[in-house]
C-alpha cells in the first residue's frame, strides 16, 4: 500500500523550516525512507490478509466438520434401520423356508399316498378291461375294448409324468450313480417298443453297443423311453434309430427320427410341459406334452447334456451325452423275457394263482384276467386270509401275485409268512404302484420279480408264462427267502 504524497509546504512554513544544506541529498533520503515504509507496509498488509484468511479457512472447515458429522449421524441412523429391516427380513425368510420345506415335505408325502390311490383303481380298471376283452369276440366288442385301453394307457401315463414332476421339481429324486451296460439297456428298449413300432408301421433300429456309462440306470431309462416313444408317436412313415458314438471321454446316444421336424424357433418351447408336437397322433393317440420336459429335468438332475438338432420336413435328433465308464461296477441283472415267453393256454391249465391285495376291486379284476387264461384262482386281502383259502382249497399256488402296500404288512412281511407256513416259497410277482427305489432294491435285492401298477396285460401274461416254465426247464435260481 503506498503511502500518500505530502503536498507542498506552504512558503510561510519553508520560510520557518531549517535551511537545507543538501537538498537533494535529503531528497533521495527521504525517498529511500518512503521506500522503505512501503516494504514493511507491504509486508504488514500480507500477514494481515493471510491471517484473515487462515481464520475463514478455520471458519469454514468448522462449518464443514459440523455439517459432516450431521451427514454421518443421518447415515448412521438410516444404516441402523436398514439393519434392523434386514434382520426382519432374514426372519421372515427363514420362516417362509422352513414354510416351504414342510410344504415340500407334505407335498411329498401327499404324492406319495395319492400316486398309490389314484392308480389302485386304474389297476383295477385295465385289468377289468383286459378281462372284458376276452370276452368280447367281435368287431364292436374289439374296438370298443381298444378305446377303454387307450383312454386308460392315457390316463396313466398322464398320472405317472405329473408325478414325476412333481418329484423332480421337490427334489426327492435322488440319482444314485453306477456304471450300466448300454447294450443290455439299449435290447430292453427295443423289445419294449418293438410292438408300438410295429402297429405305427415304422421301423425301430436299436445299434447293439458294448459302452458302458455312470449314470442312474433308471433315470437313464425314463429319459430314453420318453425319446423313443416321442420319435415314435409323431413319425408317420420312415425308421426311428437309436445309436451310441462314443467321443473321447463322453459317450453320446442318438434317437433320430424321420418325423416331421422341428423348427429352430420351437427348440426352447419343445421342452415346456404340455407343448406337443400334435395335437394327435396318426392313429388317434392325444400327446400330453410332459415327456421332453421329464427329459429335460432328469438330465439336468443327472448332468447330462441335452441336445436338439431338426430338419422340418425331415426328422430330429435328441442326443444325451453321458460320461464314460471303463467296465460295470456290478454285473447287469438279466430281465424276464418280455412278450417272447410262451404263454399259450397249455402252460396255464391247472396253474393256480395265489392273489394278495387288501383292494378288493383289484383282486376280483386280477381273478377274472387270470382264469380268462386258463388258471384257476384263489385270493386273499392278506397272507392270513390266503392261508386259510389255501387250506380250504387244499392246494398251494403255483405262482404268487402280491401287492407290496397292504393294509397291516408289506407284501416282502406277506410272502415270508406263506413261506414259513408251507416251508418253500413259490414263485412270486410283487406288484406295487410305488415307485421308491428302496422299493425295488429291498425286491431285488431277495430276488423278487416286481410289476409297476396299473399292470399291462401282456407283460403279466409273458412274465407268469417265464416263471411258470422255468422250474420244469431248471433255469430259474432259486429264490431266496425275503428278510423282514
Amino acid at each position: 500500500m503506498t503511502p500518500p504524497v505530502a503536498p507542498p509546504f506552504p512558503a510561510d512554513v519553508a520560510a520557518a523550516a531549517p535551511a537545507v544544506e543538501d537538498p537533494a541529498a535529503e531528497l533521495a533520503r527521504l525517498r529511500a525512507r518512503v521506500t522503505k515504509l512501503e516494504k514493511i507496509n507491504a509486508v504488514l498488509i500480507d500477514r494481515v490478509e493471510r491471517s484473515v484468511d487462515s481464520q475463514a479457512s478455520a471458519f469454514s472447515l468448522f462449518q464443514t466438520t459440523i455439517g459432516l458429522e450431521r451427514q454421518v449421524r443421518l447415515r448412521t441412523d438410516e444404516l441402523r434401520s436398514a439393519l434392523r429391516k434386514v434382520e426382519q427380513m432374514n426372519g421372515e425368510l427363514r420362516f417362509a423356508k422352513e414354510r416351504a420345506e414342510r410344504a415340500d415335505r407334505s407335498k411329498t408325502r401327499f404324492l406319495a399316498q395319492a400316486g398309490h390311490d389314484l392308480l389302485q383303481p386304474l389297476a383295477a380298471a385295465r385289468l377289468a378291461s383286459a378281462a372284458l376283452a376276452e370276452l368280447r369276440n367281435d368287431a364292436d366288442g374289439r374296438r370298443l375294448s381298444r378305446q377303454v385301453e387307450r383312454a386308460l394307457a392315457t390316463i396313466e401315463s398322464l398320472l405317472k409324468a405329473l408325478l414325476d414332476i412333481s418329484r423332480l421339481d421337490a427334489g426327492v429324486m435322488v440319482p444314485e450313480i453306477t456304471t450300466v451296460a448300454l447294450g443290455q439297456l439299449l435290447a430292453d428298449l427295443a423289445t419294449d417298443h418293438a410292438a408300438l413300432a410295429a402297429r405305427r408301421g415304422l421301423r425301430l433300429d436299436v445299434v447293439p453297443s458294448s459302452a458302458h456309462v455312470s449314470t442312474d440306470p433308471i433315470m437313464l431309462t425314463r429319459i430314453l423311453q420318453n425319446l423313443i416313444g416321442n420319435a415314435l408317436r409323431y413319425t408317420e412313415t420312415g425308421r426311428v434309430l437309436v445309436g451310441v458314438r462314443r467321443r473321447g471321454t463322453r459317450v453320446r446316444i442318438d434317437v433320430i427320427d424321420t418325423g416331421p421336424g422341428i423348427s429352430e424357433d420351437q427348440y426352447a418351447v419343445v421342452f415346456e410341459e404340455f407343448q406337443r408336437g400334435r395335437s394327435q397322433t396318426p392313429d388317434g393317440e392325444v400327446g400330453l406334452g410332459l415327456g421332453l420336459s421329464i427329459v429335460q429335468r432328469l438330465c439336468d438332475v443327472l448332468g447330462h447334456s441335452l441336445t436338439l438338432v431338426s430338419r422340418v420336413g425331415r426328422g430330429t435328433r435328441f442326443s444325451v451325452e453321458i460320461a464314460r465308464a471303463a467296465r460295470p461296477v456290478r454285473p447287469t441283472r438279466t430281465a424276464a423275457p418280455r412278450g417272447k415267453a410262451n404263454a399259450g393256454p397249455g402252460l396255464f391249465a391247472d396253474a393256480l394263482i395265489g392273489i394278495v391285495d387288501d383292494d378288493r376291486a383289484v383282486r376280483e379284476a386280477t381273478v377274472d384276467l387270470v382264469r380268462r387264461w386258463g388258471c384257476a384262482a384263489v385270493e386273499g386281502r392278506d397272507a392270513r386270509d390266503l392261508l386259510a383259502r389255501v387250506e380250504a382249497a387244499g392246494r398251494r399256488p403255483d405262482l404268487l401275485l402280491v401287492d407290496y402296500h397292504l393294509d397291516e404288512e408289506t407284501g416282502v412281511e406277506a410272502l415270508a409268512t406263506l413261506t414259513e407256513a408251507w416251508g418253500a416259497e413259490p414263485p412270486t410277482i410283487v406288484v406295487t404302484a410305488d415307485h421308491g427305489r428302496d422299493i425295488e432294491e429291498r425286491l431285488a435285492a431277495n430276488g423278487l420279480e416286481v410289476m409297476r401298477k396299473p399292470v399291462r396285460p401282456a407283460e403279466l401274461r409273458a412274465l407268469m408264462a417265464h416263471l411258470l416254465a422255468a422250474p420244469l426247464t431248471g433255469a430259474a435260481e432259486p429264490v431266496r427267502r425275503p428278510d423282514r
